[in-house]
């Protein structure tokens, strides 16, 4: 039973995707339709939500209640919370985030998108691109989405007029030219009563396109795993004692990136030692490889003193290791993020204090302009060089997502201050603000 239930979650893929907009532009509908039409609503939810809208005088059911889970989502009839839903299909798995659209919850929407290979983003067929969707389709290009779907949603309030969609279809495409995301998709839709959404519609008859849910069904998501680069963070150290086998070690964690194989020659960093794998346990089991996202214990020929926070990689193909680190930073804080300032990070399994050393830029999200600012406030995303204590293991973030990643967090709060994104290392001249560097 454990092999087949192994096998069937290797053959149906999961997609991970998050909507974005303005307000009102129908997220949460959408998602309610998708989890509605796909029959991933149990009967008493559906009673319950049949009468929490006659008890709202509704004329029909509000299928965005099944998402505004907060009580002042409800009242006010938008999303402030991220809400993550689950449904599948015979050919995929799905686990969607509903991101709020207010500029002031921009830090919620970031959260939502960064383990997301695909946003939705809509628009108001009445409005069309406006600045909140060129503000969401720049962040999800920061975020690395390999994949962007606009839905211009609402499509029977224009009488479902081709010429209007065109409109905003060749609208989008001249400013998607200026993101770094590989592929975009633009497809005219009606959540409210379904159009578009799972089954082609006769009112939508001129487009010639896949409606919303076979498209996400088969977008093509496997090649957008990191398989090029084996990255290990060492999670737990197993310590094994037994007179059939003897004394050995294991190292257990999930894979971020790359494949391995029983007989790679590998190299432990920061330490800087070789061995060779000798097995690959998942449970119970020994498997000749083992890939990206897979969580498994590795064992090597060598005695090596490796511990959590330690990173088994290949050795044709290393990572940054440094103590210096360029990355966007998006401030999840109310305090403002200064130079000099000192935070936690925690990257991987690897936990280490780091200061603020410069901090170059703020991008204007509206529209990529680079800004010098003193600060960066709840919010704003911005460029800084980060100096830690201990080294940083890392790839860039365009090229690995798992490893490019990393978290802010207060010293005395140990709360969640930002969420960084790594960049390509440059040689940084000293900091002028600041000039005390111990850590």
């Amino acid at each position: 039973m454990t092999d087949l239930r192994w096998q069937r979650s290797h053959h149906v893929q999961l997609l991970r995707f998050t909507t974005c907009g303005s307000v009102d532009d129908g997220k949460s509908t959408l998602i309610g339709r998708l989890l509605h039409d796909s029959k991933s609503i149990l009967e008493d939810q559906y009673d319950a939500l049949k009468q929490a809208s006659l008890m709202r005088g509704e004329s029909e059911i509000n299928l965005a209640n099944l998402t505004d889970g907060l009580r002042a989502e409800r009242e006010q009839g938008i999303t402030i919370d991220v809400a993550y839903r689950y449904f599948a299909t015979a050919r995929r798995r799905f686990i969607v985030a509903d991101s709020p659209g207010h500029v002031q919850y921009t830090r919620n929407m970031v959260t939502g998108a960064s383990t997301s290979s695909l946003a939705l983003i809509l628009v108001d067929a009445r409005y069309g691109v406006i600045e909140q969707t060129r503000r969401h389709s720049i962040i999800a290009s920061l975020l690395g989405i390999p994949h962007l779907v606009l839905c211009v949603n609402k499509m029977d309030l224009v009488n479902f007029s081709q010429s209007v969609f065109e409109d905003i279809r060749q609208d989008f495409i001249r400013f998607s030219t200026r993101l770094k995301i590989k592929d975009v998709t633009i497809i005219p839709m009606s959540a409210l009563h379904g159009d578009g959404v799972v089954d082609p519609s006769p009112n939508l008859s001129w487009y010639l396109g896949e409606p919303l849910l076979p498209f996400l069904e088969s977008v093509h998501i496997a090649r957008d795993l990191n398989m090029d680069d084996p990255r290990f963070p060492v999670q737990w150290v197993i310590h094994t004692q037994s007179t059939r086998s003897g004394h050995f070690r294991a190292f257990a964690g999930q894979i971020a990136s790359g494949v391995f194989k029983v007989g790679d020659t590998v190299l432990v960093l920061p330490a800087g030692r070789y061995s060779t794998i000798k097995a690959i346990q998942l449970m119970d089991r020994c498997l000749p490889l083992a890939y990206a996202p897979m969580s498994v214990s590795l064992i090597l020929d060598d005695e090596i003193d490796i511990s959590r926070g330690d990173m088994i990689v290949s050795t044709e193909n290393l990572p940054h290791m440094s103590k210096e680190v360029q990355a966007m930073v998006c401030w999840m804080d109310t305090t403002p993020l200064r130079v000099g300032k000192k935070y936690l990070i925690k990257h991987t399994t690897h936990s280490t204090k780091a200061m603020v050393y410069l901090l170059h830029h703020r991008i204007n999200i509206n529209n990529l302009v680079e800004e010098e600012t003193p600060v960066l406030h709840l919010n704003e995303i911005g460029r800084v060089t980060l100096r830690a204590a201990t080294p940083l293991l890392y790839d860039r973030y365009q090229r690995n997502r798992n490893l490019g990643g990393f978290i802010l967090i207060d010293e005395s709060t140990y709360a969640t201050v930002g969420a960084a994104l790594c960049e390509e290392p440059t040689k940084i001249a000293p900091s002028p603000e600041h000039t005390d560097y111990s850590i």
